[in-house]
């Protein structure tokens, strides 16, 4: 079965610090051969692991990383980013950095983007968006 669903950050830190907590009640609902993370959201993990300099993080990052697969960014995310920048840009509700290359990533695949930052997503057309806390 292909994935169907990409994890933002915010919802594998909660899955992190609670693994029986909504969100994996709601993982273990849709299934875990379902699910998928970006490689921007790896990138984001490992940075505040880093970042906290706490080196049981940074295993528990490896580990989680290890359990979900990580999508590369390829094409036609490209072409996705720059029509969603531009079209945030024209409107004046930009978004940041990476949250713009998740989004594209997310819809390029066709891909529903699980995230709590739902406010800022919900902003790109054409993406689809769940937030498992709301």
């Amino acid at each position: 079965m292909p994935f169907s669903h990409l994890l933002d950050t915010d919802v594998i830190s909660r899955l992190m610090k609670e693994p029986a907590g909504v969100s994996a009640s709601r993982l273990a609902q849709l299934g875990d051969e379902r699910i998928c993370t970006s490689i921007v959201v790896a990138c984001e993990l490992r940075f505040g692991a880093a970042l906290r300099g706490s080196e049981r993080l940074a295993v528990a990052v490896e580990r989680v990383l290890e359990a979900i697969p990580v999508l590369p960014l390829d094409q036609p995310t490209d072409e996705h980013y720059a029509t969603i920048r531009n079209e945030l840009q024209i409107r004046g509700t930009s978004i940041g950095p990476n949250d713009l290359l998740i989004a594209a990533h997310a819809r390029s695949q066709g891909l529903t983007l699980v995230t709590e930052n739902d406010s800022e997503f919900r902003r790109v057309s054409d993406l689809s968006v769940e937030n498992w806390q709301a």
